[in-house]
């Protein structure tokens, strides 16, 4: 990008930032998904988690959480209060207790149907139709990708420049 010929770097325009037009576009998506879910008696983080479990019938919430992008501390508590609700159900494994699997309950099937209308609600709100929202998300999949790279690799840079420090 080029500097204007005031001094003020492009770059550091918030209104030419892309990580924040996305995070004001998620606070809008939640000034939207808030009423809808508040109808259905659920918060946006546990329509993730019902999404989740309705199209993958049962998972553990290792699965769970790495499906989500959620670590368990916060993962730990939505499933708490989903199964408090009667919506989920968690079983410890067998021949692993550490390992917990969670699938939705029939008031969890029930709750889909209210869900059908959020989505639509939401579908609604966008103005997008349905080629240009599955395009858009195709390029944010995109981005999420190269940011997850590109976080990856600073890992291993990190982690190698402390490893020669040590050594040092």
């Amino acid at each position: 990008m080029t500097t204007r010929a005031d001094g003020l770097d492009e770059l550091l325009r918030l209104d030419n930032l892309l990580c924040f037009a996305l995070h004001a576009a998620s606070r809008a998506f939640d000034s939207v998904y808030r009423p809808l879910l508040r109808d259905a008696g659920i918060t946006y983080p546990q329509y993730l988690v019902m999404l989740t479990l309705w199209e993958h019938r049962e998972l553990t919430v290792k699965e769970l959480g790495r499906l989500l992008r959620l670590d368990s501390g916060t993962l730990s508590p939505l499933l708490k209060r989903l199964e408090a609700a009667g919506y989920v159900e968690r079983r410890r494994g067998t021949e692993d207790e550490r390992s917990v699997t969670v699938t939705p309950t029939a008031a969890g099937e029930v709750l889909r149907e209210k869900a059908r209308a959020v989505a639509g609600g939401i579908a609604s709100a966008t103005g997008l139709e349905w080629a240009e929202a599955s395009e858009l998300r195709g390029r944010l999949n995109n981005l999420i990708a190269a940011l997850d790279a590109a976080a990856a690799t600073q890992e291993r840079s990190n982690t190698v420049a402390t490893q020669e420090r040590s050594n040092a």
